[in-house]
């Protein structure tokens, strides 16, 4: 093959290449220019607001989102959420919209954002549609769907991270708030389930001690027996899969306890004087 036939069949594959490329984005133009969302418009369940550029990225610092994260926004409107997610942390991004004009729409805008590699607009029913592997979901919804929701949240993996705009889950109280002149963020991380009662082991010096455990969402207060004697449980705390609290032995003091659930498992250590002592337990119900 002449070297003139070579850069002839090159400068056609390259011509074909960029053409493919410019109907992409006369594709996501087209579909722009027909379409144009309109604030307050009605969807299947809430109207249709867009959330500012700003409050999108204070949601985003607070929810702490990373090219870790797997970002759901539940009813994604435009799409800004999972895009400015995609754009500025690199995470992989769902976004779920009932009405199909406006998830065509964002679509376009994945399009012309040059982020479809890292943005999937899925038209489709939020209660319907599978968001469990989520590490990260936003919602601006009205506060009976975001109590409608909130079983199933609740029953993600600890530490996912929930983020809605304007709404609260009524008394589910939020983990961090933030607030602007005429707008409101909520955040709530979702706390593992270690209500009831478990067995302690101090592996060092085998004896067993039992705690019983109240919970309320995140919230959460209890007693420790040891050697048939209980006490409460001094400022516990439980954020996603680690809990803490203090407890009083007459010989040591004050002893701080760190533990990791993992199911019906918790390990970890606990402290005295300068002192690290491993212990784990198990849940007996």
């Amino acid at each position: 093959m002449t070297l003139i036939k070579k850069s002839l069949i090159y400068i056609f594959i390259s011509c074909l290449l960029l053409i493919s490329h410019g109907c992409s984005i006369l594709e996501g133009n087209k579909i722009s220019s027909e379409y144009k969302p309109v604030r307050g418009q009605f969807g299947k369940d809430v109207m249709w607001i867009a959330t500012t550029q700003e409050l999108v990225d204070k949601m985003l610092d607070m929810a702490n989102v990373s090219d870790k994260d797997v970002l759901y926004d539940l009813g994604s409107g435009d799409g800004i959420v999972p895009i400015t997610a995609a754009k500025r942390f690199n995470a992989q991004s769902v976004g779920i919209e009932f009405n199909p004009k406006l998830a065509d729409y964002a679509r376009a805008k994945v399009i012309q954002e040059n982020v479809k590699n890292k943005v999937t607009i899925i038209t489709g029913d939020i209660f319907k549609e599978d968001f469990s592997n989520a590490t990260v979901v936003f919602m601006y919804l009205l506060p009976e769907l975001n109590l409608e929701l909130r079983p199933k949240l609740l029953n993600m993996k600890p530490g996912t991270r929930i983020v809605s705009h304007y709404f609260d889950m009524s008394d589910w109280y939020p983990d961090q708030i933030i607030k602007t002149s005429n707008d409101a963020a909520y955040l709530w991380v979702i706390p593992a389930k270690i209500a009831g009662k478990w067995e302690f082991l101090n592996l060092e010096t085998k004896k067993r001690s039992f705690i019983e455990v109240d919970q309320i969402f995140q919230k959460i207060g209890g007693t420790i027996t040891m050697d048939g004697v209980a006490q409460p449980l001094l400022s516990p705390q439980l954020s996603a899969d680690q809990l803490s609290f203090f407890y009083q032995v007459p010989s040591l003091g004050l002893v701080g306890v760190t533990l990791k659930i993992k199911d019906n498992q918790m390990q970890g250590v606990q402290r005295f004087f300068e002192q690290e002592v491993s212990v784990q337990a198990r849940r007996l119900k």
